[in-house]
């Protein structure tokens, strides 16, 4: 019994130390990008609506969300290895749900933004596309245009990181 004990004990070390090996080089960031990519630079963003400053708060939303997600650094765009660049094209407020009394409770502004990520090294455009996300808000405007920025920037990251 003690040998086979012993034998089961030997198999079990093995097996994990081959699973350890193995799961060691495995990387937990989920990203698909080249080697080559390590950095990112964030020129601030074009505006091609009447909303004053929508385009530094998309800019500093991304540069935050980029900064957390820790895949890329964050570089000065004349000296990285891509370029996330875009155009707000349109901010837009609608009603959302109504209430019981038929007014509206609550609403939602709508961002219209075209992004583009370049790998600056190799000239070649990564991905392009347009983004439209919306934040809800009942008061507070400002609430329901973070909220989409913020959408915005998360759905950069992903595409950017891991969606090719």
């Amino acid at each position: 019994m003690n040998r086979l004990y012993a034998t089961i004990l030997t198999i079990f070390v093995f097996v994990s130390g081959l699973l350890s090996l193995r799961c060691g080089v495995y990387s937990f960031s989920g990203s698909t990008l080249p080697p080559h990519i390590k950095t990112v630079g964030i020129p601030l963003f074009e505006d091609r609506t009447t909303e004053f400053g929508i385009d530094q708060l998309l800019t500093d939303a991304l540069i935050e969300a980029i900064t957390d997600d820790n895949t890329l650094k964050i570089a000065n765009p004349r000296e990285s290895d891509t370029i996330i660049s875009g155009v707000i094209m349109s901010v837009k407020d609608r009603t959302g749900q109504y209430n019981a009394n038929e007014s509206a409770g609550d609403y939602r502004v709508f961002v219209g933004v075209k992004i583009q990520f370049e790998d600056v090294k190799k000239r070649t455009i990564l991905w392009e596309d347009t983004i439209n996300q919306w934040g809800s808000y009942e008061s507070n405007r400002d609430d329901g245009i973070e909220e989409a920025l913020d959408k915005i920037s998360t759905e950069i990251i992903n595409r950017s990181v891991s969606g090719w």
